[in-house]
């Protein structure tokens, strides 16, 4: 397995079940993302792709929307040292246009100094897969593409990645949201009931012993 993808949801009910600003549950979430991605460099897993912010949650309020922002800013500030140190690239998928000029800046810069890591982290920020595939269309009709799976796929924001093996929900939903809908053709998925701020080293353990019991068959038939 090369890949895994984590739709993180549950940080707003888990703050609300311990009567805390939904933005504490934001920041246990990232303290969640850093012991999954030590999790996936320890196993050998090359790429992890986190949901963090998707197109349609411009429609939350103000306050969180700002305290979200803020706090992927203070992340890329108190994380680029460890992030080098440790071979991790950061590299973020989305409408980037959505975000300010500082952002934007910031997260340019910080792919810059991890370019050359060897576990990369990708980040999706303002991301919606139907919105991906727009913007690639686009692009890939401007360009005048050849009209192959491959081709096309060098559009989308998540070029030169390979397609995530298991996408990983938590919180008890069971839905896509509109995640790595190209790329996500062929994925195991892995629901759990846990919280994302709850979830550690062993329910990591559960999700990859989950799909070590599933037969990938791309389509075909086992002989």
């Amino acid at each position: 397995m090369q890949h895994v993808a984590v739709i993180m949801d549950g940080n707003g009910r888990w703050a609300q079940k311990r009567h805390l600003p939904r933005l504490m549950g934001h920041r246990a979430g990232a303290e969640a993302l850093d012991r999954v991605m030590h999790a996936c460099k320890a196993a050998g897993i090359k790429y992890l792709t986190v949901y963090a912010f998707s197109t349609e949650n411009w429609k939350r309020s103000e306050e969180e929307v700002g305290g979200l922002m803020k706090l992927l800013s203070t992340y890329i500030h108190t994380k680029e040292k460890e992030l080098v140190a440790n071979g991790v690239r950061f590299r973020v998928v989305g409408r980037r246009t959505d975000l300010s000029e500082k952002l934007r800046g910031e997260i340019a810069a910080l792919e810059e100094k991890t370019a050359a890591g060897d576990f990369t982290l990708i980040v999706a920020l303002s991301y919606g897969g139907r919105d991906e595939i727009v913007r690639a269309a686009a692009k890939w009709a401007a360009a005048g593409g050849e009209p192959t799976e491959a081709a096309f796929a060098a559009f989308l924001d998540t070029a030169g990645i390979p397609d995530p093996d298991l996408i990983i929900r938590t919180s008890g939903e069971q839905r896509t949201s509109n995640f790595l809908l190209w790329q996500s053709a062929y994925a195991e998925y892995y629901f759990t009931d846990t919280l994302w701020p709850d979830f550690d080293q062993a329910e990591f353990d559960k999700a990859l012993e989950s799909y070590a019991k599933r037969e990938r068959r791309m389509g075909g038939r086992l002989k």
